[in-house]
Parts: structure tokens; C-alpha cells; sequence
């Protein structure tokens, strides 16, 4: 049985007539003809009985139509929805996000994603980047948002944010004066930080700069989360140095102000190069537009990419390189 049977059976019971058929499904009536009966023979039943007038359907072909329109209308659609896969508008897309990324345009991101493509299922998981990399092995999630440096070669990277640092003070703090710090201003300050184990990467940077100015931060209390550090330099514990978007937390006691020459801390978008999905290609590109429009979600120096999915590769590790602390970010 093919679907062009069911097509010419179809036609032939809306038309009641074999020769108005064979015209609307652009055949010949004896091809109509042979076909219908081939149906005939593959069900083993009478499907029409067949006047000088007129066709008539048999009980069994009143039967079998509907079931055959059935089968063309699950066909049509199981076609639309294959297009739809295919454009990214329909599926469930997984997606792995470090903290802090709440704060940077990542609701919007999302809401607008919804917005544009409504039949796409949207998991959100809060991941550190270690677990974001193991769940993108293991096929777990499609997407992950998390700081360089992303070691599994298997993976590929586009920049999404590319955040300056700031710095938080108590707001009754001599510098909360100062409408703008250079680092060595912060040389005699106690810090409030992120354990290392935590967030390598984000600690490695800040230990550099302030390396570079003279000075090694004074770090007398840490915390894992953001919030818990930002209400530490409300209590007057000490300062902390935020990426950017961290600005949006208004807490009572503190004041944010801009850095001179601030390092970029980075924050990308990774998949699993041999599984691009479809829906990630389509919010990446929301996700673009969106924090084009974002001051505080991306820096002033960001270029907007419209580069394939294939195209940024992780370095492969040389042998031998152990690749540094892992980064828990």
C-alpha cells in the first residue's frame, strides 16, 4: 500500500465520479482505476461499487476512509513538525547557567526566546562550569552559559557577555566618594571574595590585576554566593570586586563604582560540536539581539556575531598540560 492510494481513494469517495477523480489527483482514469483496485486487493474487501452513474462506497469503504484521511492528516502534520524541528521552532532545549547570569539579562533572554518560539520546552539549570561541561557529555542539557576557560575539547564557544569588573562598598566608605577607583586604591582594603576552589577563574584574574598594581588582596571572609558577599560589604566587612551586571542587585550599604582598566571577565555559550541542535542556533541568535539592547548585559566593546555554530573551536590541550585548578564557576 502507498500513500498515492490512499490519495486516489480519497478522491474517488469526495467525487463519487472516476473520471472527475483521475482529474483532480492529475492521472489518467485508468490509472485511478488500477490503483483503486490494487487497494481493493491489498485489503481483501470491496471498497466501492462501481455504477455507469456513479461510485458508491461499501461499508468497509466507509470505514477505510476514515482512516485514510486520518493517516494523510498525522502525515501532514508529523511534515510540518519535522520543518518546524529542522528551524529550530519546536523541541525542548536544555539549558546549563552560572550564577550571576540572573542578573545579566538572562530572564529577558529566555522571556524573548518563549516570546518568539513558543512550542520549544525551556530547562533552566543553575550549573557550575564543571558541571556544565559534563553535562554537555552526557547529552543532558544543549546549551551551557559559563566564564572561560572551557576545557573540553569536544566543545565550541561563542561570547555572549564580555562583563568589566566593578567594585562594591560599604556606602558610608571614604571611596563611595569617588564617582571612579583605580585598582591601588583598594591596596589597604579588606576583602569579602569567592573561595578559589569555587570560581578559579573569576579569583585568578582579580589575583593578576591586583598583582599588577602592588598588592595582594586582603581576604578575610568568602562566600560562595554573590548575595552573601554583597551582604558582607553592607556590613562593612570588607569590599568585593562584581562583574558588572551585578550593579542591577540594589542592597542597602552598598554602592557600586567603575574601575580604571578593569579586566574582562568572559562568559560564553557552549554546545557539544557533533550535536549542534537546531534551537540552540535559534536562541543564540535571540540571545544576541536581546543583549544588544542590554547596557548593563554586555560590554560597549562586544561585537555582535553572526558566525555559524561550527566555527569557534576550544583549543586542545598539549600533552602534558595539566590545564590548571579546575574552575568551579
Amino acid at each position: 500500500m502507498e500513500l498515492r492510494h490512499l490519495r486516489h481513494f480519497i478522491a474517488l469517495a469526495e467525487e463519487g465520479h472516476f473520471g472527475r477523480a483521475a482529474e483532480r489527483v492529475y492521472v489518467v482514469q485508468q490509472a485511478l482505476s488500477s490503483s483503486i483496485r490494487s487497494l481493493e486487493e491489498e485489503l481483501e474487501v470491496t471498497l466501492v461499487l462501481r455504477t455507469t452513474r456513479r461510485v458508491q462506497l461499501t461499508p468497509a469503504g466507509e470505514a477505510f476512509l476514515e482512516s485514510a484521511r486520518a493517516t494523510l492528516a498525522a502525515l501532514s502534520l508529523g511534515a510540518e513538525r519535522a520543518r518546524q524541528a529542522a528551524r529550530g521552532e519546536v523541541g525542548r532545549l536544555g539549558i546549563g547557567f552560572v550564577s550571576g547570569l540572573v542578573f545579566g539579562g538572562l530572564p529577558d533572554i529566555v522571556r524573548r526566546f518563549r516570546e518568539l518560539y513558543p512550542n520549544v520546552a525551556v530547562d533552566l539549570q543553575e550549573l557550575t562550569a564543571q558541571e556544565q561541561e559534563a553535562a554537555l557529555r552526557a547529552g543532558q542539557i544543549h546549551l551551557g552559559l559559563l566564564l572561560l576557560p572551557v576545557r573540553d575539547p569536544a566543545l565550541d564557544t561563542r561570547a555572549l557577555w564580555r562583563q568589566p569588573l566593578v567594585a562594591a562598598l560599604p556606602s558610608r566608605h571614604p571611596l563611595a566618594r569617588k564617582r571612579r577607583l583605580h585598582i591601588h586604591d583598594l591596596a589597604g582594603e579588606n576583602f569579602v571574595f569567592f573561595p578559589r576552589m569555587v570560581r578559579a577563574t573569576y579569583f585568578d584574574a582579580v589575583m593578576r590585576w591586583c598583582a599588577a598594581s602592588g598588592f595582594t588582596p586582603r581576604i578575610v571572609q568568602e562566600a560562595i554566593e554573590v548575595p552573601t558577599l554583597l551582604s558582607l560589604v553592607a556590613a562593612g566587612l570588607g569590599v568585593f570586586l562584581p562583574i558588572r551586571f551585578f550593579e542591577r542587585v540594589s542592597l542597602p550599604g552598598v554602592v557600586y563604582r567603575p574601575l580604571h582598566d578593569s579586566p574582562t571577565i568572559e562568559i560564553v555559550a557552549a554546545w557539544t560540536r557533533s550535536q549542534v541542535n537546531p534551537v540552540v542556533t535559534a536562541f543564540l541568535k535571540v540571545a544576541e539581539e536581546t543583549l544588544a539592547q542590554d547596557v548593563l548585559g554586555q560590554s560597549e566593546h562586544l561585537p555582535r556575531t553572526r558566525t555559524p555554530l561550527t566555527t569557534t573551536k576550544t583549543p586542545r590541550r598539549k600533552p602534558g598540560d595539566s590545564g590548571g585548578a579546575e574552575d568551579g564557576t
